[in-house]
Order: C-alpha cells, then sequence, then structure tokens
C-alpha cells in the first residue's frame, strides 16, 4: 500500500548545546528539518527543501538526513555558511535558542508525486525564503494538504505585531496547524487557548493542535468538540525536538487515517469530528514521549512505540506493509 510522498520546506541546522558544566556539543537540528527526519523513520517518504552550505557543518547534515532517510532537494546546497542555533538550558532542562542563520531558499519545486506539504518555524518568518516558501503553498495548495507550525521564535523573527499577520495568512491557507502554547502566548498575550483555537479554525483551518508541554494537548476539528488529552512522557531527559516529534507523528496519524495527502483527504478532514483525529494525536503524543526520554532531538521508529504506548499497539497497515513507502 502506498503512502502519499510529503514535501518539508524550511531550516537544517547545527544545534551548538552548551551544558550547564560549560561543555558543548553539536546536533543537526531545526525544526522543519526534525519533522522530515521524524516522519522518515516512522516509514513515509520524505524529501525537506531547505539550505545547506558548503562547509563542515553542512556536510554532516546532509550525512544525518541521509541516515534517517531523508533527501534534501536539489536547490538546497547553497554557498552561504551553514546556519547555527546555540542552545541552552535552565534548571528544568527547557531550552533557549540564539541563531545565526541565512535563509536564502532557492525556488520550491513541488512534484506531481507529492501529496502533502508541511512548512513553519522561521522558514516561513525570515526573508529571501519566506516568501519562496508561502509562494509554493499558494501554487500547490488546490492539490496537496498543507500543515504549519508557526514555533515563533521572538529573538530572530522580529516585532510579534508584525508576525502575527502573517501567522494568520498562513493558518487560512492550512489544513492542520500545531503550535505550543508558547507559541500562542507569544501570539495572543492573555488569551485563552480556546480562543486562539476558535479564531484559527474561523479562518479556515479544519484542524488546530496546541501542545502544553507537561499538560498535554488541547485540539479540535472544525465540526468537532474541544478535546484535551494528557502527556504520555513518564522520563524526562530534555525538551529539544519534542514539538517536532509530536508534529512528525501526528502528520504520520492523519496519513493513516487518510485525513490529509490528497484533496480527497482535505474534504475527509474537513468533515470529520474531533474524536475522529484522536488516533493522530494518540500516536503524536506517543512520539514525543520517546523523544523527551533521549537526549536531543530523538526521532523513534514505529517499533519504539507500539511495545509502550497500549493506544498504539497495533501499528498502521501501511507501516507494516511498506514501512518505506
Amino acid at each position: 500500500m502506498s503512502t502519499p510522498r510529503i514535501l518539508v520546506i524550511g531550516e537544517a541546522l547545527m544545534d551548538i548545546v552548551t551544558e550547564p558544566d560549560g561543555t558543548e556539543t553539536e546536533h543537526v537540528g531545526g525544526s522543519p528539518a526534525n519533522v522530515a527526519m521524524g516522519l522518515a523513520r516512522l516509514g513515509h517518504p520524505v524529501r525537506l527543501a531547505t539550505t545547506i552550505g558548503p562547509d563542515a557543518r553542512g556536510e554532516r547534515i546532509r550525512a544525518h538526513l541521509r541516515q534517517h532517510g531523508v533527501r534534501p532537494t536539489k536547490g538546497s546546497s547553497t554557498a552561504d555558511p551553514t546556519s547555527t542555533a546555540r542552545v541552552t538550558f535552565d534548571e528544568k532542562r527547557n531550552a533557549a535558542y540564539e541563531f545565526d542563520i541565512r535563509w536564502d531558499l532557492a525556488p520550491v519545486k513541488v512534484g506531481r508525486r507529492v501529496g502533502h506539504l508541511h512548512v513553519g518555524s522561521l522558514a516561513t518568518a525570515l526573508e529571501p525564503g519566506a516568501s519562496r516558501a508561502r509562494a509554493a503553498i499558494a501554487a500547490h495548495r488546490d492539490r496537496v494538504t498543507v500543515s504549519y507550525d508557526p514555533n515563533i521564535r521572538p529573538g530572530i523573527m522580529g516585532e510579534l505585531s508584525a508576525i502575527r499577520p502573517g501567522v494568520e495568512d498562513l493558518v487560512a491557507l492550512s489544513d492542520v496547524v500545531k503550535a505550543s502554547s508558547d507559541d500562542v502566548g507569544l501570539l495572543y498575550p492573555g488569551l485563552d487557548l480556546r480562543h486562539v483555537i476558535e479564531h484559527w479554525l474561523s479562518l479556515g483551518a479544519p484542524l488546530v493542535v496546541l501542545t502544553r508541554g507537561a499538560d498535554g494537548v488541547v485540539y479540535r476539528t472544525r465540526d468537532g468538540e474541544l478535546v484535551t488529552r494528557p502527556t504520555l512522557a513518564t522520563r524526562v531527559v530534555d525538551t529539544v525536538g519534542a514539538g517536532d516529534s509530536f508534529t512528525a507523528g501526528l502528520l504520520s496519524g492523519l496519513l493513516s487515517l487518510g485525513l490529509i495527502g490528497s484533496v480527497a483527504a482535505r474534504g475527509a478532514l474537513r468533515s470529520a469530528g474531533s474524536e475522529a483525529v484522536r488516533p493522530a494525536i494518540d500516536r503524536a503524543l506517543a512520539t514525543s514521549a520517546v523523544t523527551v526520554e533521549h537526549a536531543g532531538a530523538y526521532a523513534p521508529e514505529p517499533a519504539e512505540l507500539w511495545p509502550h504506548r497500549p493506544a498504539l499497539a497495533t501499528p498502521p497497515t501501511h507501516l507494516r506493509e511498506d514501512r518505506h513507502g
């Protein structure tokens, strides 16, 4: 059983992690790159449109993507140095980021076999690449489904009042919007999560999902009720990549349910109730729970989910029959 091809548009960079004792380590990161690797590890065919420099860090990123089953698009190699993010932790092991990023994205070609397009993070806010990412969405939205994770980083994206209209424009173009409670707090200070979900649904998104860290997740479809689900995490090493892992699990689950990946799937999602998407939410919670049990943006394989997550005791059919798409 074949699955829709996925194209992820967004940054791939090197995380330079500073530990409390001052030691530094480097890991491949970037929110969209993490989502792409998470989807590939879950058995989905995926490519990444990004920018990768000609230096040693760029070579490490290429090798890491290749190892995880992700192929960069042809236009992803650039002459600019590879982007970096300096990561520091607070006493609760929550991560803070300082970016040195170059985002001169080549015009994005969306192949005819692509059924789903995922975008987000710095890629949708930093020029000149942001305009090209948005152009790809606008040009192909009539034949592919779209997901969006704003992943707000005010230190590099700029003034929040200037960011908000662009976020809402992308929400209106998307079939699935996933954000964190931190994103919402930055974009809409003082506004209840439920009101943000209702607002984004009113803009046109059929499904809005908001993660709340240790408090789990709240979500709603346009024709469904508001639902909360608790976290499945029982042990936390760090939270790096947890939101991206959640997104990969969510999209994987929605693909398995036939709710994204084609025009027909878009119609099914638009008429779906909140209970219909619950298996995808549970897969997302399970995927992120495995990630936080590891250091760095760890991307689990299906076998790591099923034995430990009762709600996911049986892997989806397409992952059993055709794991590599």
